[in-house]
C-alpha cells in the first residue's frame, strides 16, 4: 500500500465570508481571541489578509502591515486539528515572499513568551528577538509580555 501525498495547501486571499470561520477558529485557540471587527478593520484597512486551506476546508489564516519598507504579522494562527502538520511553516513563507513582493526589508511580529510552538516557529525560520513589549497581551489574573522579534527579508 503507497501512501497518498498530502495535497497543497491553497492560500488566497482572505474574503468577508471567511470571517465566520476564521472567528470560530480564533475562539478556539485562543483566550484572548480576535474580535470579528479586528478582522473587518483588517480588510477595511487593506492589511494583507490570507486565508489557508486543506483537503477539509479552512485551516488556518494570516494577517500582516506591509508599508514603508517594513512588513508586521499581526496574526497567524492554524486550526488545532491542523496545528504541526505544516500549514504555520507554508503560511509564514507565503507571507515573507507577499512582503518582499512588496520592498519590505523587514517582518516584525510579537509573539507571548508561553506561544512555545510559534517561538519555535519563528526560530526555525531565524528570526531574532529584539525587544520586549511589556504588559502587551491581555492574561489571564494580569498581562503578559511581547517578545518583538524581527527578521531580514
Amino acid at each position: 500500500m503507497s501512501a497518498l501525498p498530502r495535497p497543497e495547501p491553497r492560500i488566497r486571499p482572505l474574503a468577508e465570508r471567511d470571517l465566520d470561520p476564521v472567528v470560530a477558529i480564533e475562539r478556539e485557540i485562543y483566550e484572548f481571541p480576535w474580535s470579528l471587527g479586528n478582522f473587518r478593520d483588517s480588510l477595511a484597512a487593506g492589511y494583507s489578509c490570507w486565508a489557508c486551506h486543506g483537503a477539509d476546508g479552512l485551516v488556518g489564516y494570516a494577517v500582516m502591515m506591509i508599508g514603508a519598507g517594513e512588513a508586521h504579522l499581526l496574526n497567524l494562527s492554524i486550526a488545532s486539528p491542523w496545528q504541526r502538520r505544516g500549514y504555520g511553516r507554508q503560511l509564514l513563507e507565503h507571507l515573507m515572499d507577499v512582503a518582499r513582493s512588496y520592498g519590505a526589508r523587514v517582518l516584525f511580529l510579537e509573539v507571548r513568551p508561553s506561544n512555545a510552538a510559534g517561538r519555535a516557529l519563528y526560530a526555525a525560520y531565524g528570526f531574532e528577538q529584539v525587544g520586549i513589549r511589556r504588559e502587551y497581551y491581555p492574561a489571564r489574573g494580569g498581562r503578559e509580555d511581547a517578545l518583538l522579534l524581527n527578521y531580514q527579508l
